[in-house]
């Protein structure tokens, strides 16, 4: 995993990059990714600290599908969302076991077949988080990037009235504490990834015992995926 970090006037480290595994086989399956957790993952240890095993136990995140198929069943132009709630905070190297429940979300624009290939896609990028779903549920899925362009930070994805993640770039203002940095990954692997600055972050459905709304935080990712679909 490489970091990469510039600053300007006006943004200070929005063009942070997380680069995961490139070479992958052309047979592949790709598209944009969005999350928003119920702590910061942007953050300096005074603030994480803070937060471990009492926050952040929370999230909303979704692939929205562009290219390829799964399995030989074409998704483009699908989404998919996961909605998880976990005993501890996600990401602490400390609690490698971290039992949750998840409620996955598919697009309702899919048919049985790809429906199935939705679900079982999910798995495969986040098979400790979506080991245990309790529910499925349907939903008219969207997720957009402004200006297709993950840098900028500026991303909004909605699952009906479901779930929805909103965010930003960072900005200068951001810095709290001065040593910030990407305390936790993403929650599956990615091409690319920035940390975003969530304006939303809500969950209004049933399956998991709690809903949520955690907007105004550092909480966020915006990213890329390119995955085998072999």
């Amino acid at each position: 995993m490489k970091l990469f970090c510039t600053a300007t006037a006006a943004v200070f480290c929005a063009a942070a990059v997380v680069s995961f595994a490139a070479g992958l086989p052309a047979r592949s399956l790709s598209g944009n990714y969005l999350e928003a957790r119920t702590a910061d993952v942007y953050t300096g240890p005074c603030f994480a600290n803070g937060e471990v095993d009492i926050n952040g136990k929370e999230a909303v995140f979704g692939w929205k599908i562009n290219n390829g198929a799964w399995k030989g069943v074409n998704l483009a132009g699908l989404g998919v969302v996961g909605v998880v709630r976990s005993k501890h905070t996600l990401g602490d190297v400390h609690r490698p076991i971290n039992p949750a429940i998840a409620v996955l979300i598919v697009d309702s624009r899919a048919t049985a077949e790809q429906r199935a290939a939705l679900v079982a896609f999910a798995k495969s990028q986040a098979p400790d988080l979506l080991n245990n779903v309790v529910q499925v549920k349907s939903a008219p899925i969207e997720l957009t990037v402004e200006n297709g362009n993950i840098h900028g930070g500026a991303a909004r994805l909605t699952a009906g009235s479901l779930a929805e993640v909103s965010t930003r770039g960072m900005t200068e203002a951001d810095h709290i504490c001065g040593n910030e940095e990407i305390f936790y990954p993403p929650l599956t692997k990615l091409e690319h990834a920035m940390p975003a600055y969530a304006l939303e972050n809500s969950y209004k459905g049933d399956g998991l015992d709690e809903t949520w709304s955690v907007p105004f935080r550092r909480s966020g990712f915006v990213g890329t995926f390119q995955v085998s679909a072999e």
